[in-house]
């Protein structure tokens, strides 16, 4: 299952995390990872999959031919998913001892 670029890149814009970010995560040059997005570059397979665990790790999920109309990209969570996944990560304040 191999992704595309023009997915790797409709994948960064949903999760809307900047090209450089994504780079970083998945240990690629940024102007390699852009050459893929626009279609003038090619990833071999390790890469490929660093770029999509990458995407996914943000809430990509990708969709190959044959999984109800062909290749895409989708959110894994809805907006007021990611909202309440947000206000839970930032809950419970520092840890500290307990006395109790």
């Amino acid at each position: 299952m191999a992704i595309t670029g023009p997915q790797a890149r409709a994948a960064r814009i949903l999760v809307q995390w900047p090209r450089d970010h994504v780079a970083r995560l998945a240990e690629l040059e940024y102007e390699v990872l852009s050459a893929f997005e626009t279609g003038g570059g090619h990833l071999d397979a390790e890469a490929l999959l660093r770029l999509q665990k990458a995407l996914e790790s943000g809430g990509a999920i990708f969709l190959m031919d044959g999984q109800g109309g062909g290749i895409g990209v989708r959110l894994k969570f809805t907006a007021k998913d990611v909202r309440a996944i947000d206000r839970m990560e930032n809950e419970g304040g520092p840890y500290g001892s307990d006395d109790v």
